[in-house]
C-alpha cells in the first residue's frame, strides 16, 4: 500500500474485496511497531458483526476507497482478536497465515562495510 497515506485518513472509508463486493467500513488502523507504517486495518462488516483484520500491503486505495486483494469470505472468516488493543506478534502470525501471505522478514544483501585493519584492501 502507498506509504505516504496517513493511517488516520483511513478511517470511516468504504472497502471493498477482490470482486468489487463491499467489505464494511474501515474503524482502525493498525502500525507496525518497527516502522510506524499502517499494516492492518479493522474492517466493521456490518451494522451489528464483527471488525475483520485485513493487511494493507497488498490493498491499494482507489478512489478514495480501500481495494483488498482477497475475497469477502475469507475476510469475513479471519481471526476474531477484537479492536481497540494491541496485536501481538502471535496475533500477527494467525492473520498472515490466514490470508496466505509471506510471514519472511527479507534480509538486506550482505554488504562489506570496509576493510580489516592492517590488511591490504587489494590483496585477497
Amino acid at each position: 500500500m502507498q506509504t505516504d497515506i496517513d493511517p488516520r485518513n483511513l478511517i470511516g472509508r468504504k472497502a471493498f474485496d477482490r470482486n468489487g463486493t463491499k467489505i464494511g467500513t474501515i474503524d482502525e488502523v493498525y502500525l507496525d511497531d518497527a516502522t510506524g507504517i499502517p499494516e492492518w486495518a479493522a474492517i466493521r462488516t456490518g451494522l451489528f458483526s464483527r471488525d475483520a483484520f485485513i493487511p494493507l500491503a497488498p490493498s491499494r486505495l482507489v478512489d478514495g476507497t480501500l481495494r483488498v486483494p482477497f475475497e469477502r469470505s475469507l475476510i469475513k472468516d479471519s481471526p476474531d482478536f477484537g479492536v481497540g488493543r494491541h496485536l501481538s506478534p502471535e496475533q500477527e502470525l494467525q492473520l498472515y497465515h490466514h490470508y496466505g501471505l509471506d510471514t519472511t522478514v527479507p534480509r538486506p544483501p550482505d554488504t562489506e562495510f570496509g576493510h580489516i585493519a592492517g590488511k591490504d584492501p587489494e590483496r585477497p
